[in-house]
């Protein structure tokens, strides 16, 4: 059975479907998939990738930095300001924002901005299907 996932960012709606699962990684607590008649849930993502599994068997696959997801009935909710379809990663600015935390990270190891935009280009990259 199918239930509603929506992907929205406080100025818009990215997707709304149907969908037999969203597997997605919470901070702290790995991996987990929904599927219909999960109990209620509100969890802090982490910056991953999340798939979604629509009616059709199709995987829709979402680079995701950080946000919340939500469940409430039969309802799948990610809230995220970062959150980019597979097909819509732009690959050269990814890779050049990867480039640059990468030589931000090894003059301070310790730079913390630049841990996260590595790993928010790492992620990008991966969900498009690219190798870093």
């Amino acid at each position: 059975m199918a239930f509603q996932v929506e992907f929205v960012s406080p100025e818009d709606l990215l997707y709304s479907g149907q969908a037999t699962q969203v597997v997605a990684r919470t901070r702290g607590g790995g991996e987990i998939a929904f599927l219909e008649g999960h109990e209620p849930f509100v969890g802090s993502l982490d910056t991953c990738e999340v798939r979604v599994t629509e009616e059709s068997d199709d995987i829709v696959k979402f680079a995701v930095r950080g946000g919340f997801v939500s469940v409430a009935g039969k309802k799948v909710t990610v809230l995220s300001n970062g959150a980019v379809p597979a097909a819509d990663v732009d690959v050269a600015a990814a890779k050049a924002q990867l480039e640059t935390a990468e030589a931000a990270i090894e003059s301070d190891s310790e730079d913390t901005d630049a841990k996260a935009d590595k790993k928010w280009a790492e992620v990008q990259l991966s969900t498009a299907g690219v190798e870093a």
